[in-house]
């Protein structure tokens, strides 16, 4: 690959990681929830998801995806699902936000890295993008081109990490706010639910029309 393909997928990385999709409203969700540990931690887990995208694109899978409206309707739909039932998780147990802030966080390392995971491989965006963009950005002479996808696929979660921390870190300053009041703690973590809620509906009903 030459420098110039590399820096062009760089740029196209940047603007749709930039763009506010699901992974970045979901941060910004679990950050006003639980806080900012949790969120950085779902940010971790969410990269490494994305990542898997770029495996699954590499080895073929993401053409299925591309060119299937039934596989790309079940990945959607799935990642909806999921989105609804943790949105839903976050407003029954939202009057429990106080308390974590002086016993424990109310998610383990564990659990906050594997939701983020799963929301970031479920996430129709960014396997699309993979689908479509990848491709166009490699060397079929140079070969071992699942390895140049892997290499320059390695480049959008290293940039969600980056920019969507950011979004976690400011969405986590705002609810550190909320949080100097035990009504108006309760109030944001119910906003948060029901953003993640909002995501998975409008998720659900989105996208291609094939």
């Amino acid at each position: 690959m030459s420098m110039s393909q590399v820096a062009a997928f760089a740029v196209l990385t940047v603007v749709m990681v930039v763009v506010p999709g699901p992974s970045v409203l979901f941060t910004i969700g679990r950050a006003l929830t639980v806080g900012r540990r949790e969120a950085l931690l779902t940010v971790v887990g969410n990269a490494v998801g994305v990542y898997l995208q770029v495996v699954a694109v590499a080895f073929g899978v993401g053409v299925l995806v591309e060119r299937s409206a039934a596989v790309f309707t079940a990945v959607k739909l799935a990642g909806a699902g999921y989105l609804v039932f943790l949105g839903v998780q976050a407003i029954r147990h939202r009057r429990r936000v106080t308390e974590a802030l002086a016993v424990r966080p109310v998610y383990s390392a564990g659990r906050s890295v594997r939701d983020g995971l799963v929301v970031g491989l479920l996430n129709p965006k960014s396997i699309l993008f993979f689908a479509v963009a990848l491709p166009q950005f490699v060397a079929p002479e140079a070969g071992a081109v699942p390895v140049q996808m892997l290499v320059l696929g390695a480049l959008f979660p290293v940039t969600a990490l980056v920019f969507d921390s950011v979004w976690a870190l400011a969405a986590a300053t705002a609810r550190a706010w909320f949080a100097r009041s035990p009504r108006r703690l309760e109030l944001v973590g119910g906003t948060g639910g029901l953003m993640m809620i909002g995501l998975g509906a409008g998720l659900a009903v989105s996208g291609r029309r094939d």
